[in-house]
């Protein structure tokens, strides 16, 4: 069996990652500059196609999906583990602002957010299994082919590092943030194993 291209991307901007506020279960809508993103999304897919397209369940990752598919005559397929992770009590807020109230919380998650994330939080190992597990059924179910998944930054910075061997404890650091709406390119083998060939690359540069 050959390999597969994942092409992954997270969802555009919304109201809240505008304002640094943390958005996992919650589902909160794009700003217009992030429906720019995702209509750049749309004219590089429609310039490099893809054989499917995949979203977590959310609107923000449909909405930015919306425009590829519409490009390239594709149905996108929604998979629930592909969703972002449950922050907890951090959900719609800053990490200043839980600083201010924690300091002593803040610092322990800054050091290492695997170790000690957010109260109420979703395990951050559970997610990065999660994360992987879903990448590697959509790599089996389209084999040899190039394939959009668009996602969250959270969970697919897990789900990098469990993939690449980086302990999870790192994410923040290795790996700070994926742009909305930029490409970062994974070949997935037939067993399972992944190599990264990009990283961030935007599909739009005009966009910041």
């Amino acid at each position: 069996m050959s390999s597969t291209t994942l092409l992954l991307a997270r969802h555009g901007q919304t109201v809240w990652h505008a304002e640094n506020r943390y958005a996992g279960v919650s589902d909160i809508a794009l700003t217009d500059e992030g429906r720019a993103q995702a209509e750049a999304l749309g004219r590089w897919a429609a310039a490099h196609p893809v054989d499917a397209i995949w979203t977590s369940t959310v609107s923000r990752a449909i909405a930015t999906a919306a425009p590829a598919c519409r490009a390239l005559g594709l149905t996108s397929h929604p998979e629930p583990d592909l969703r972002e992770c449950d922050f907890g009590v951090l959900e719609g807020r800053t990490l200043a602002e839980f600083a201010a109230q924690d300091p002593q919380a803040a610092e322990a998650f800054r050091s290492d957010p695997v170790a000690h994330p957010f109260p109420g939080a979703e395990d951050p190992k559970e997610a990065a299994e999660r994360g992987v597990a879903a990448l590697r059924r959509i790599a089996r179910a389209h084999s040899g082919e190039r394939v959009l998944v668009v996602a969250h930054n959270t969970l697919l910075r897990l789900a990098l590092c469990r993939l690449l061997s980086i302990p999870l404890g790192e994410y923040r650091r290795v790996l700070p943030r994926l742009r909305n709406a930029a490409i970062t390119e994974l070949r997935v083998t037939a067993t399972g194993s992944a190599a990264l060939l990009s990283l961030n690359v935007p599909c739009d540069l005009r966009l910041p």
